[in-house]
């Protein structure tokens, strides 16, 4: 087992839900071995409310969460990363910026809480189930054998989860 500490970035367009549920979820399942991150191509400066409240109720601390630019990231001086996801399909069709030292990439789409319609109560309970897909795919990820995948090995494994993402109709 190596004690290297991987760095780990979620894009998504607003960063306001979706990536800022998978950074808290990988540095909490993470258990020390991953440092999570999360931006957006035009964050919205602000969380989902439904997210932060999820976030809160289940004691994730987010007194230092905030939707930020992934331009941060590709800044002189910014952490290394090893891997980045896109968890939204927006994100995924833009043109990123150039990332330091050729981070592993996959794209794991998931369905926007943003988007959810109807009452409160419903929105939050959208939110709970996007949530729990993000959730098994972090266990997943923080669970594969890095120092025994070689780098080809592990794309495919990280492609593959990705493939299995749900769609948004499963979600409701």
């Amino acid at each position: 087992m190596t004690d290297r500490v991987y760095n780990v970035l979620f894009l998504c367009t607003h960063n306001s839900a979706r990536s800022v549920m998978a950074e808290c979820l990988l540095n909490r399942e993470g258990r020390g071995r991953f440092r999570a991150y999360s931006a957006g191509s035009q964050p919205t400066g602000r969380l989902n409310p439904h997210v932060r409240d999820l976030l809160e109720r289940l004691d994730f601390p987010t007194a230092t969460l905030r939707s930020k630019s992934w331009d941060e990231f590709a800044q002189p001086g910014a952490p290394h990363m090893d891997f980045i996801f896109t968890v939204c399909d927006s994100a995924a069709g833009e043109v990123c910026p150039v990332w330091p030292g050729q981070p592993m990439t996959a794209h794991w789409g998931f369905p926007d809480p943003s988007s959810a319609q109807g009452t409160d109560a419903g929105k939050a309970a959208f939110t709970a189930t996007v949530f729990g897909q993000i959730q098994r795919r972090i266990q997943a990820f923080a669970s594969l054998p890095f120092a025994s995948l070689d780098r080809l090995a592990l794309k495919r494994k990280l492609d593959d989860m990705g493939q299995a993402s749900a769609t948004p109709e499963a979600a409701r």
